[in-house]
């Protein structure tokens, strides 16, 4: 028995697959699968989180419903993949925050900050909220700013590593050598490519059974843009720190190069997402994790479109206020980060990493039963 139904769904699934092999071409999921005779909890969460959800199996399997088999890998592993998010979120007290993690309690959190810096500057320097000057830092003092999202930062980054070491070591990483310079450069090229969200060469599958490579294009833009922002925040911190140049910038400086197209790509690319997952096949998706997707989307999106927002309106009057819905949808998507859909970024790549260990190795992982 396993530690959830849903792995003891996944274990009776991976054994049919690994009886018939006729998907063994359509992704990394079957190939690792193969390596193994059976499947340990570690196993099976590897394979979720190596599983990109492109349907393709479901739509060439011969005993997907209404056959008697009931096979639905995408689904199956789908659930399996949200389980194991909780069940690696450290610490353990906040695992249920995977069972609540919707988009209320994101927006409930960024207005609440929000409103508290709003607040702060009521109570320090009230002529900001009607000032033109666009200077942030009359909104809250640099330091208290560094100070309150640096915490938030390091416990994000905290949480997400202890996440992820749990999940490394479950999965058997070490067993295979997971963290050699060769296995991380592979897995960095197939995670930049999203090499395996194309469902063997045709995209990913819609409840219209018509495959497109939407979801690639959309899932581009968003993680670029992302880190097209985190480049421009970087880039902003050092030339405050070591250049003693404090933000706002002019449009031609590497804050606002990054930022701006960042910013684009945090608009289309969840809009796209979104889209792409109303769109996508019903019967392949985890209903229960539609929250938590949602809020993470929305987050991004609302991330990128205050900032590219607070760009245009820096020297008005309304700078103050944007500016503090821009720094509280910040807050929250930090806050938020370790215990909802960001994680899944960081446990398929550490199961690419994996995948690749194992190609490199030809061998099975050794926390499951040696292949045939």
């Amino acid at each position: 028995m396993h530690a959830t139904d849903y792995l003891n769904e996944a274990r009776r699934l991976m054994n049919v697959c690994n009886s018939c092999r006729y998907c063994e071409g359509l992704c990394a999921v079957f190939p690792a699968m193969e390596l193994r005779r059976d499947f340990t909890d570690g196993d099976l969460n590897y394979l979720a989180n190596l599983c990109h959800g492109c349907g393709a199996c479901y739509a060439d399997c011969q005993f997907a419903p209404p056959h008697e088999f009931d096979v639905n890998v995408p689904k199956t592993l789908a659930q399996s993949r949200t389980a194991s998010y909780r069940s690696h979120a450290w610490p353990k007290a906040l695992q249920p925050m995977f069972d609540r993690n919707g988009l209320a309690i994101a927006l409930v959190t960024a207005f609440s900050i929000a409103a508290f810096i709003l607040g702060f500057a009521l109570s320090h320097d009230p002529a900001v909220l009607t000032s033109d000057a666009g200077q942030f830092y009359r909104l809250m003092p640099h330091n208290y700013m560094a100070g309150l999202f640096g915490a938030v930062a390091l416990y994000a980054a905290l949480a997400l590593g202890m996440g992820f070491r749990s999940f490394w070591k479950e999965a058997g990483a070490s067993s295979v050598s997971a963290g050699s310079g060769v296995t991380l450069q592979q897995a960095v090229r197939d995670a930049a490519a999203l090499r395996y969200l194309d469902g063997g060469g045709v995209g990913c599958y819609n409840e219209d059974e018509k495959p497109t490579d939407n979801r690639r294009l959309f899932h581009h833009l968003t993680f670029y843009g992302f880190i097209l922002c985190f480049a421009a925040t970087t880039t902003g911190t050092l030339y405050h720190y070591l250049l003693d140049w404090p933000a706002p910038y002019d449009w031609t400086e590497l804050p606002k190069l990054f930022g701006i197209p960042g910013g684009i790509g945090l608009i289309i690319g969840p809009v796209g997402l979104m889209h792409a997952k109303l769109k996508r096949e019903p019967d392949m998706l985890d209903p229960a994790k539609f929250g938590m997707d949602t809020a993470f989307i929305a987050m991004l999106f609302a991330t990128g479109a205050t900032g590219l927002a607070l760009m245009v309106l820096r020297e008005t009057a309304a700078m103050g206020v944007m500016l503090a819905l821009h720094l509280g949808v910040m807050f929250s998507l930090f806050l938020t980060m370790p215990y909802g859909k960001f994680v899944h970024g960081l446990y398929r790549f550490g199961a690419l990493a994996i995948y690749a260990a194992e190609r490199k190795a030809d061998r099975p992982a050794e926390t499951g039963t040696p292949k045939a």
